[in-house]
């Protein structure tokens, strides 16, 4: 390759990578397949060596990938927690293992599972648990310490009062977790997961430990980073003694020759089905500490050790037909039923096909030999047509024009690729409607979970959400599973529900767009139900984060026949249809705030909520348009921008006095 196009290219693969890095470890949503991104970062690696002239320490291969989210306090590592080099063939890990074996003597080999999850270090104080950390960018990570003490399987009081000890491990949903964590969310209407890794690092980094602490997280420790009062000469010794501490310690195997190294881990990736959590790899250490020193480390990852990536597994398949299911918020999404065949160690029967475009894109037709695979390694997904083996029959998709489940028409969601049923009634809709209308950001029902709404509608003792409040509890009570002491918990749960505040119920009803911090603000501006459904579009869109499109979607529920009849069975049951918080000043209508770092006396959450009582706006990043940035301790990018833009920039006890202020 020339050295200009060598350039364009290397310049292309760095900006390409940052941003594939920004989406896994920031976003936690990935857009391409670990295996892809290996790819592009394994071709970097190589121009990159080949072109010197065209170094760059900024370069995605000279530093650990990820960053620090800003809504959790900054935690600098005292020790790095590096990444590792990736090898993908037999050839490259033999010559991995014999350039050690040429530099220091006799070399023996750990084998662990490298678990696709999200890396963490633990810090304990006199054999107490103190603090926790994801990796961020290697040298600073996000404090987590609230939400991992929901990690059950971490120790938080060690079987030794050691006086100082940081130790590494991987934090992962376990598969069963995930599997029925998704089937919630389908329910509900929610985006899906993509994978385990990424419900895991969803999970770690919720604000509140209570959500964290349902998503049942685990974990497997594989490293002390430092510790005090204690010395070891070999990396089995320091796990053994992590395990007699009380920790879980990830399983490993010592080896020294080439051949049954790589026979363990041909056999972990052969037999990774059946463990708790996903593996997209395996990793292999040199086990003694004075051959780790000897060996040495490279800024970005040690030279001791390497990562062994396993394949996506691609097979072939028939695809017997496509069907269209609606959600709960009416969006249709296609599947393909394919003949069934085995894949990363289960059986696979269907796929998804995501959306219309999808479909017409890659020109996928009943009848097609189609490639599949699972992304990260969980969920089924097309990849491509084989287009030679086409059957001269095959014609293409036909998306439905009216909604399969209930015959109204469909429409695109704005610009938008999903395609929504315009139905109020839709029965597809209705079940997970209930169930949102129940959950605990809405009416917060107990007991009324998914198996029960089933129950309820499939024996015709509830038709709809309004239902809820008047049904017969003696029939319910006949139901398997339920029981007169189920039905009075529930019904005790649906009276309580009644008198939560009006955001409750807004969020409850589904609108579509709007979420609990929408419904907050329209209960906040127009204090009843009556008062929201009367609304005009310029009234709607003078409330703080209520767009245009937001207004419609409001216009369009209220509107509706379905809407009204539904309102009014709610009243009668005795719902509370009226704002029952503080009413929204103006003090600070117009002006937008963004904070930043750590407050002394406050959350940024409480500081927040009195900034949008004073009619203020809390934006997440900082714009020409911001008015003030609140910066506490620890501030990160948003106050360097502030001072970039000439923002004006303030702390708690400035924003306390303007509050005070008439």
């Amino acid at each position: 390759m020339e050295n200009e196009a060598a350039k364009e290219r290397i310049l292309f693969l760095r900006e390409t990578l940052l941003r594939l890095s920004r989406e896994y470890y920031v976003l936690d949503a990935p857009s391409v397949s670990d295996y892809e991104y290996d790819m592009l970062y394994k071709e970097l690696e190589r121009l990159e060596a080949e072109h010197p002239e065209w170094a760059d320490p900024l370069s995605p291969t000279c530093r650990v990938g990820g960053a620090v989210l800003e809504k959790f306090r900054e935690v600098p590592h005292a020790v790095p927690l590096k990444s590792l080099a990736n090898v993908f063939s037999k050839e490259e890990l033999f010559a991995f293992l014999d350039d050690i074996r040429q530099k220091v003597a006799d070399p023996a080999f750990a084998v662990e599972y490298k678990i696709d999850g999200l890396s963490v270090a633990l810090e304990y104080r006199d054999g107490k648990f103190v603090g926790g950390a994801t990796r961020g960018n290697g040298t600073v990570g996000e404090d987590v310490t609230e939400n991992l003490k929901t990690v059950r399987s971490i120790p938080l009081v060690l079987t030794e009062k050691v006086p100082h000890l940081v130790v590494r491990g991987e934090v992962f949903m376990p598969k069963d977790v995930f599997h029925s964590l998704n089937r919630r969310r389908e329910l509900s209407g929610e985006v899906l997961f993509a994978n385990p890794r990424n419900a895991a690092a969803g999970s770690l980094r919720q604000l509140s430990s209570a959500v964290c602490a349902e998503r049942k997280l685990d974990i497997l420790v594989f490293n002390i980073q430092s510790v005090s009062g204690k010395t070891f000469t070999s990396h089995c010794e320091s796990l053994q003694w992590l395990k007699e501490l009380g920790f879980p310690v990830s399983p490993t195997v010592l080896l020294k020759g080439n051949k049954e190294i790589f026979g363990e881990i041909t056999r972990r990736g052969e037999n990774r089905d059946p463990l708790p959590f996903d593996i997209d790899g395996a990793v292999i250490k040199t086990d003694d500490f004075a051959q780790r020193e000897e060996l040495g480390e490279l800024p970005h990852a040690p030279k001791w050790a390497i990562a062994y990536k396993y394949p996506p597994e691609e097979k072939p398949t028939l695809l017997r037909e496509i069907t269209v299911q609606v959600g709960r918020t009416g969006v249709l999404t296609p599947t393909a039923e394919l003949e069934p065949v085995r894949l990363a160690g289960t059986t696979v029967s269907r796929a998804t096909l995501h959306n219309r475009d999808f479909i017409r894109e890659k020109d996928i037709r009943v009848g097609d030999t189609v490639i599949v695979r699972k992304a990260g390694e969980i969920i089924p997904e097309v990849v491509r047509v084989v287009k030679e083996k086409r059957p001269a029959e095959a014609i293409p998709f036909e998306f439905p024009t009216v909604c399969p489940s209930c015959g109204e028409p469909l429409e695109q969601d704005g610009d938008a690729v999903a395609i929504r049923c315009t139905g109020a009634l839709c029965p597809a809709q209705l079940a997970r409607n209930i169930i949102h209308f129940a959950s605990k950001g809405a009416m917060d029902i107990d007991g009324l979970g998914p198996a029960v709404v089933e129950a309820l509608l499939g024996a015709g003792i509830i038709e709809g959400v309004a239902d809820l409040y008047t049904f017969d509890g003696q029939k319910a009570a006949g139901l398997e599973g339920m029981g007169e002491k189920s039905v009075e918990k529930l019904k005790a749960a649906l009276e309580d529900s009644k008198s939560l505040c009006l955001s409750r119920l807004i969020y409850a009803l589904g609108i579509r767009g709007i979420g609990e911090k929408n419904a907050a603000a329209l209960a906040q501006h127009f204090h009843t139900i009556d008062a929201l459904k009367g609304a005009s579009m310029e009234e709607l869109v003078a409330v703080p984060d209520i767009g245009k499109v937001c207004a419609e979607s409001i216009l369009r529920y209220f509107a509706a026949p379905a809407t009204v009849a539904l309102l009014s069975r709610l009243k009668e049951a005795g719902l509370n249809m009226e704002y029952r918080g503080k009413k929204r000043g103006t003090k600070f209508t117009g002006i937008t705030f963004v904070l930043t770092g750590t407050l002394p006396t406050m959350k940024r959450e409480e500081a927040a909520a009195l900034i949008e009582e004073a009619g203020g706006k809390v934006s997440g990043s900082v714009s020409k348009k911001t008015g003030f940035v609140v910066a506490g301790e620890a501030a990160g990018s948003k106050l360097t921008k502030a001072q970039d833009l000439g923002i004006p920039v303030i702390d708690e006890e400035t924003l306390l006095q303007m509050l005070k202020q008439k």
